[in-house]
């Protein structure tokens, strides 16, 4: 397989592809132009502004503390970057996550530990979905480092490590800036590395050191190379016709999409097979049944409680707003057996041609005798007392 080396010239998309710097077709292009950077600019912060902005994002999601504040300064101060202030970090790192999914790649800034930690369960579901986040933590002084101080926005003890050993196992590189004289090569190897992987990266930058300059962040980029995503036709082809013969021979086929769809930029094609919409652009003549027992029933048999029930929706109205007119579509609630049968009988007789909606409103206890029986057992065994010591 090739290998394609980019340079600062190029226009790299996020799907691995190599296009002219002319093209501005695409809004998820990873652009890493050749420009001269005045001295006064080439400064850490800043240079880590122009490569989040050379590979496509325009907006940082944050949250301000005291070891990312003078990084937050050189954020703002780069033209084309928005820097959007979040309520807390989680909610920040969700964000960071929905622009990755609709951009291509998202970013964003939180202060030591405190913030790290707090982000980390977006991050891990970033990793899970296969999505390049790039995830940024204002670290302690860099003089810090090797000693036995006490910091805040820590647990207490001299090892700065928790943190990073945290972002080791759902990030898939980890970059700790201490100094200048290695920053850029960081810095860029961590940023290729989350395009390339299709997931987090994270990067700590030490609190003193982003307004500090240095020759290194006037350079290009750090080259990289991405290697094209070719699929062996034959392979392809064989893979198709065994799913498609499975898929043929089922009686109730049932499609579950996992996370690499996004990342082989196949989305469109799962959803052109279960979107309501798609099916009424495409005159479909399914007949959909939602079951609507009101909460979470397998819960409610385990051990009952408010928490079990949840606010429903008007199902239907919902599908009616999707339908907007346009198609052939029916919908109708039921509620007993009678008035089921009955609108099996019109979905298949007089909306034969329409794509069909029964919602069957169902009591919460209306389930099965082996899951009655199951969920006894599963109580019966979350509720055993403690084994005597």
């Amino acid at each position: 397989m090739d290998t394609t080396i980019f340079t600062p010239n190029d226009v790299v998309s996020c799907n691995g592809s190599k296009k002219s710097t002319n093209s501005d077709s695409n809004p998820i292009q990873c652009s890493i132009p050749t420009s001269v950077i005045s001295s006064s600019e080439a400064t850490l912060g800043r240079h880590l502004a122009r490569r989040l902005v050379q590979v496509g994002i325009t907006d940082v999601f944050s949250v301000p503390g005291d070891f990312n504040l003078t990084l937050l300064d050189h954020l703002i101060a780069e033209p084309k970057l928005n820097l959007i202030g979040c309520c807390n970090e989680l909610n920040a790192g969700y964000a960071a996550d929905g622009y990755a999914r609709s951009r291509g790649v998202g970013a964003c800034v939180v202060t030591f530990t405190v913030g790290g930690l707090s982000i980390l369960n977006a991050i891990a579901g970033a990793y899970s979905e296969n999505l390049p986040l790039i995830c940024i933590v204002g670290g302690p002084n860099s003089n810090d480092y090797g000693t036995n101080r006490i910091l805040h926005h820590t647990i207490g003890l001299p090892d700065f490590s928790q943190e990073l050993r945290c972002f080791q196992t759902v990030t898939c590189f980890q970059a700790v800036v201490n100094n200048l004289e290695d920053a850029h090569e960081l810095i860029d190897t961590a940023i290729s590395t989350a395009l390339k992987e299709s997931k987090p990266v994270y990067i700590s930058i030490g609190c003193n050191l982003p307004g500090i300059p240095h020759p290194t962040f006037s350079r290009d980029p750090v080259p990289f190379a991405l290697n094209p995503r070719l699929s062996n036709q034959a392979g392809l082809e064989a893979a198709v016709e065994a799913a498609a013969e499975f898929l043929n021979k089922a009686v109730k086929p049932v499609l579950v999409g996992g996370p690499k769809l996004r990342v082989a930029n196949a989305n469109d094609a799962f959803v052109t097979a279960q979107d309501v919409s798609t099916m009424l652009r495409c005159e479909q003549k399914t007949i959909i049944f939602l079951i609507n027992n009101g909460g979470y029933t397998i819960e409610v048999e385990i051990h009952d409680g408010p928490y079990n029930v949840i606010k429903n929706w008007n199902y239907t109205g919902f599908i009616d707003a999707i339908h907007n007119g346009e198609g052939k579509c029916w919908t109708t609630k039921v509620f007993c057996e009678e008035e089921l049968i009955e609108a099996i009988n019109i979905a298949k007789g007089e909306k034969k041609d329409s794509l069909c909606f029964i919602e069957v409103i169902v009591h919460k206890d209306d389930t099965s005798k082996e899951l009655l029986e199951w969920g006894s057992r599963v109580s019966a065994a979350n509720s055993r007392p403690p084994n005597p010591q």
